[in-house]
């Protein structure tokens, strides 16, 4: 993949973090960001909810030519972190362009489901 490849805006409007697991792997989800080119790029990123003000303003760092797969309950804004049970959206803008995919894993039965989509690019 080619140096600008991929766009600086996107979006996921589906997250959500179970509250429960069970068995041995525990329920998460991904923001899998691909930076292809060959500048670092800083992120910003912006939880939306239902019901309550955005979680604004948390940066992540993806190095040029890597590829970083972010945890959604690591993220934290002001020592706030997204609640467990709660629906929510996320916003991702990236100051050069890069890819971002949306993956989670359901382990709240003993059949465990992986679900994995592109996120919405926003030109």
């Amino acid at each position: 993949m080619a140096a600008g490849k991929g766009e600086k805006h996107w979006i996921i409007p589906d997250g959500y973090i179970p509250e429960i697991s069970s068995g041995v792997l525990e329920s998460h989800e991904s923001i899998c960001v691909l930076n292809a080119g060959r500048e670092d790029a800083l992120l910003t990123i912006t939880i939306f909810y239902e019901d309550r003000d955005p979680l604004e303003e948390i940066a992540v760092f993806v190095p040029a030519r890597r590829t970083k797969h972010i945890r959604t309950k690591e993220l934290q804004a002001g020592g706030v972190a997204i609640p467990h049970g709660v629906p929510y959206a996320i916003e991702v803008v990236s100051d050069v362009p890069v890819v971002v995919q949306y993956s989670r894993l359901d382990a709240t039965q003993a059949e465990n489901a992986l679900m994995t989509t592109m996120g919405y690019p926003l030109k």
